[in-house]
């Protein structure tokens, strides 16, 4: 992995966390994992950033309100069924990290870690969040989303560093 340039990634961001999915690591004293199949990149603020969402019900959204930064990691296909045990386990009961085989690497700007072997890491600082409100919601079939009523917090991420492999390199 080299660090780069975010403006210098060539990445398909309809099919990156949609069709790949991510691993959200929080948390710096006991860092948690999260499979993330929802977000969004672009520039807002005149900063590149990474958009997360994560439900109120989700052991990473205490984390992220109590140390509001992360890591967003792409992982190689090799990993997907570390990424099913960090989607459909608790991060209150087990050690993800532990349950999937995985080890941390140090960031270099966030105190979040990263984690090895993933072809893309992006190092985030939260610059905002807000609570997807469902009155906003113009089709309404969004609403079947949510039948616990358990709406989303965005979370808006400044790249602070990316890490990438040959695959997202031009």
């Amino acid at each position: 992995m080299k660090k780069m340039d975010p403006s210098e990634l060539t990445i398909r961001p309809f099919h990156l966390l949609d069709k790949e999915w991510g691993l959200l690591a929080t948390g710096k004293e006991h860092p948690n994992l999260m499979t993330v199949a929802w977000g969004g990149f672009g520039t807002i603020w005149n900063k590149p950033v990474v958009i997360i969402y994560v439900r109120p019900t989700r052991h990473t959204f205490s984390i992220l309100k109590d140390q509001p930064e992360f890591t967003l990691n792409i992982m190689p296909e090799t990993y997907r069924k570390a990424l099913e045990i960090c989607g459909n386990q608790s991060g209150r009961t087990v050690d993800k990290w532990k349950a999937a085989g995985l080890k941390a690497l140090n960031s270099d700007v966030v105190t979040v870690p990263r984690v090895d072997g993933a072809d893309l890491s992006f190092e985030c600082r939260v610059i905002a969040s807000f609570i997807v409100d469902p009155v906003r919601f113009l089709d309404k079939a969004i609403e079947k989303l949510y039948p616990e009523r358990d709406y989303h917090t965005a979370f808006v991420g400044e790249v602070c560093a990316v890490w990438a492999t040959d695959r997202f390199c031009p």
